[in-house]
């Protein structure tokens, strides 16, 4: 397992035993997210702030069936982005937005 975002954050993932590797660029973001693929780490965790920063970084490494990259809220809490990919990756797996109501009903 492994971590990659504002140091802050990851920190408590290094404090479980996961790699991590602070990013708080794009170009460090994507060589964390090659590192952590070429190394062989099935789960990266990474924050929202630096997935945001290279989404195409993110979304390559979302592509491969041996590598799960989950977006996690930052220090500040969470800006949606990892609910808008959960969102989106339903979508395209079954075509619909099954969780259209389930943001409603949370309001």
């Amino acid at each position: 397992m492994g971590a990659v975002g504002e140091e802050d954050v990851i920190l408590a993932f290094r404090a479980i035993g996961a790699l991590t590797l602070p990013a708080s660029t794009a170009d460090e973001v994507a060589a964390a997210l090659h590192r952590f693929s070429r190394e062989g780490v099935p789960v990266i965790f990474i924050t929202e702030a630096a997935a945001r920063l290279a989404p195409e970084a993110v979304s390559r490494y979302e592509q491969t069936p041996d590598t799960a990259v989950i977006p996690i809220p930052g220090i500040r809490g969470s800006d949606g982005y990892g609910a808008q990919r959960v969102r989106d990756n339903v979508i395209k797996a079954i075509g619909a937005d099954i969780l259209v109501h389930q943001d409603r009903n949370e309001g």
